[in-house]
């Protein structure tokens, strides 16, 4: 299995931390008790006294959600999602807008955004004030900072965007929003990276506009989960992917949850720590995309988007989509790819990482643009992340 770099398809072996699951306690206990009923010899008494020792520790270590990463917590893998009807599956879906996200969302995006740019302010700015525009009231707070690159020091600012800061738990929505760096080419062409990432940004702001009054009610009734949304700054590696040119934003942002308590003190800890799920949008709006499920520890999560895309098809609500499972795959494999889940992961947080594998035909060239989305397929995506935000925050 490989990870793949996002800046430049760089294989590295094996998985980063975080990926494999745990054994269960049921399944570490049956093991130590058939060991123990073969033993027949006196000097074997040390090696029960010393399985006892280990069973009782796993037991206890896996009861307190301590796992391999201690900041794992048991609200992050307990949660449970809610089942909601055709009925309110129709009356959701028909609150996404194909035109608005396109027009009023996705064109806006569509400039050169790369770090430090005029496009990258006016981007980040459009961002702030469509959550502005939500009935939600979002808290909408910029992470911005200072870092080393190839070309220097810059500042870099994440978008991060909470529901109810108050909420023990976490559903967290997230992509880029930079574009990566070129220089412009023979046509005077600029990189606007419309897979990459200006349609993930628009699909989350479109999804939230979709389910404003939901979100609302939701944040009234003080439900513990509500949603959490990053829209990270530097993603893109400016000249070649390596562990300090490329996640930036991620890498800044990650360090300072891992550090900030939680509002409700230190009985959830840090803001990492309330995280129930990190949902990673990347490299999407091409026409069949492949997106695949790259961790074991949340494939229930994945299988929710398998069984969501299977009920819009049965029920006529998806666009230029041939076949009842189109998009979510769980029967091929393709190793992890870098990109802004990674800092993440490696504290603990429970990760799906959307992006489509193989990446799509146009990635880091100038041709990845407007002219080369397929709207369908994004109306499409859009309207299943939309039902699954549904089910898991109990809209």
């Amino acid at each position: 299995m490989q990870v793949m770099a996002k800046g430049g398809r760089r294989a590295l072996r094996g998985y980063p931390p975080g990926c494999e699951s745990l054994p269960t306690t049921r399944s570490t206990l049956s093991w130590g008790l058939g060991r123990l009923s073969r033993l027949r010899s006196l000097p074997l008494l040390l090696a029960i006294v010393t399985v006892v020792v280990i069973i009782f520790w796993l037991f206890f270590a896996l009861e307190s959600g301590g796992g391999i990463d201690g900041n794992v917590g048991k609200h992050q893998v307990s949660h449970t999602s809610k089942s909601i009807s055709a009925s309110q599956v129709n009356h959701l879906v028909s609150q996404v807008n194909l035109q608005h996200l396109w027009t009023s969302l996705l064109k806006p995006m569509l400039v050169e955004r790369y770090p430090g740019t005029p496009g990258s302010k006016r981007t980040r700015e459009f961002i702030v004030n469509q959550l502005s525009k939500q009935s939600a009231d979002w808290r909408v707070e910029l992470d911005t900072f200072e870092d080393k690159t190839p070309f220097g020091s810059l500042t870099f600012s994440n978008v991060v965007a909470t529901l109810d800061p108050k909420a023990p738990q976490r559903l967290v929505l997230a992509c880029h929003y930079d574009s990566k760096y070129f220089s412009r080419d023979e046509q005077g062409r600029e990189f606007v990276g419309a897979t990459d990432s200006a349609v993930p940004c628009a699909i989350i702001l479109e999804v939230v506009s979709a389910l404003d009054q939901e979100l609302l009610r939701s944040k009234k009734q003080g439900s513990e989960k509500t949603l959490q949304l990053l829209f990270f700054d530097g993603e893109e590696a400016f000249k070649e992917w390596s562990d300090t040119d490329s996640l930036y934003g991620s890498r800044h942002l990650a360090e300072h949850m891992a550090k900030t308590k939680h509002q409700l003190g230190a009985f959830y800890g840090t803001e990492i720590q309330a995280m129930s799920l990190f949902v990673l949008l990347d490299l999407l709006g091409a026409p069949e995309p492949l997106i695949l499920n790259h961790f074991s520890a949340t494939s229930y999560w994945f299988d929710m988007f398998i069984s969501i895309e299977k009920q819009l098809h049965r029920l006529g609500l998806l666009q230029s989509h041939p076949r009842e499972q189109f998009y979510f795959r769980k029967d091929i494999s393709y190793g992890p790819v870098q990109d802004d889940h990674v800092p993440f992961l490696q504290r603990g947080v429970p990760i799906l990482h959307l992006i489509s594998t193989p990446f799509p035909r146009v990635w880091h060239t100038m041709d990845d643009t407007e002219e080369n989305l397929h709207p369908p397929t994004i109306e499409n995506l859009c309207k299943i992340i939309t039902i699954f935000m549904a089910n898991y925050l109990h809209l």
